[in-house]
């Protein structure tokens, strides 16, 4: 029994430069997708040209599937969809790369075989390229130059899918192997900043000390403080008393 993709097909639709297919399969490889599947391709197929963009993706151009028409390229998908930036005068849905590629998500892990249709770069899809299509991907782009290239929309699209498929969180701090500070650490070195600034003089007038220090503690719970952090603000704090007591 053949086991089901877990992932959808990229379907290139006469595609016309061999750079272009190239840098698709990098785009595609990029982000974990290998189900390419190239239509009529204008300059014939293998193309040394993709070869040589491909890179270190060539293994998705040398297993990809190579058909005559789009019929053939989706015959066996339960759901297709097609990149286009103009309007056709079809009732389909038309959804974001980001909704698309959650919905195929969606689909794939429910059983289903999922198609995306880039056209070629000249004119895009064909209407009749559309008609085989269920959904239709619309990207937001410039409304006054809405033209992307093949690779950049491939890109674009395996970058969604790539989210909705890996948990990536949307934020995070490269600790570079050090640890945060923690509230006693950060304390102390509080207290020695005070002590430091009252041996300098700094609270004054006294009627304002309390406050100053507040200030002060409060600047240190807005920093983002690691551990070498606070150990290398002490060690200013011990360099400059050192220094004060040189220069008497």
């Amino acid at each position: 029994m053949t086991s089901l993709p877990t992932q959808p097909a990229f379907v290139l639709v006469r595609p016309q430069m061999g750079e272009n297919i190239g840098g698709a399969a990098r785009a595609m490889w990029n982000f974990g997708l290998d189900r390419m599947r190239v239509v009529a391709p204008r300059d014939g197929w293998p193309n040394p040209k993709a070869a040589a963009m491909a890179s270190g993706a060539g293994r998705l151009l040398d297993n990809a599937g190579l058909f005559d028409d789009t019929a053939q390229a989706v015959a066996e998908c339960t759901h297709v969809y097609a990149t286009t930036a103009r309007q056709r005068g079809m009732t389909k849905p038309v959804l974001t790369p980001e909704e698309a590629m959650r919905d195929a998500a969606l689909r794939i892990a429910g059983g289903e075989r999922v198609a995306v249709l880039f056209g070629p770069e000249r004119t895009g899809l064909e209407t009749e390229d559309i008609t085989l299509a269920n959904t239709i991907i619309s990207v937001p782009v410039n409304p006054d130059f809405p033209s992307l290239n093949l690779a950049q929309c491939v890109l674009l699209t395996a970058y969604e899918w790539r989210q909705q498929v890996t948990d990536t969180p949307a934020r995070r701090t490269e600790m570079a192997g050090s640890d945060w500070a923690t509230q006693g650490e950060i304390d102390a070195l509080a207290r020695h900043v005070e002590e430091r600034m009252e041996v300098a003089g700094f609270f004054y007038p006294e009627d304002k000390a309390a406050s100053m220090k507040r200030n002060l503690r409060n600047l240190w719970s807005r920093m983002p403080l690691t551990r070498p952090d606070v150990q290398i603000l002490h060690g200013v704090l011990r360099q400059m008393v050192r220094w004060k007591e040189r220069g008497d």
